[in-house]
């Protein structure tokens, strides 16, 4: 998992095997106290994408996540900067409330439908949990190949 590893049972690796790989367009970069996400995509709504994922993935392996089921997360915001905010803050809001765990963020517009399927620490290797989404240092970057920095708190 890009830098940072989670160690995997058999069985985490098997059902691992089962899924389709995820494009990952995302990166950890160093940060003093919480963790900052770098992410890309050829539109900004994929660069949206992967921010989410990248969030996710810090979570647990995503790829070990079964797509059985579609829920709709809407989001909105004032400007580029609060609608990343709201986007993020409300997939993790929909993941801590519902125990339920998104393991490709898709986005047909910026309100966006995506499918997983419930957390369970016996089927999904554990990861850091997430606390919050921060506005510091955040940037979005809409140009040639758009670009998105976000720091979640951990």
């Amino acid at each position: 998992m890009d830098d940072r590893s989670l160690d995997l049972t058999e069985a985490q690796i098997a059902i691992k095997s089962k899924y389709p790989p995820i494009t990952k367009k995302y990166e950890y970069l160093d940060h003093t106290a919480d963790v900052q996400i770098h992410s890309w995509g050829d539109t900004l709504e994929e660069a949206f994408e992967q921010c989410a994922m990248g969030m996710f993935g810090y979570m647990t392996d995503t790829e070990t996540v079964e797509p059985i089921d579609t829920v709709k997360v809407e989001s909105e915001g004032e400007d580029m900067e609060s609608l990343l905010f709201h986007f993020l803050d409300d997939w993790l809001y929909k993941f801590c409330a519902e125990l339920y765990f998104i393991p490709r963020v898709s986005m047909l517009t910026l309100p966006t439908l995506e499918w997983g399927e419930e957390f369970s620490l016996a089927k999904h290797p554990q990861g850091t949990e997430v606390k919050a989404i921060t506005y510091s240092a955040m940037q979005i970057h809409d140009k040639e190949k758009p670009e998105i920095f976000a720091i979640i708190d951990i």
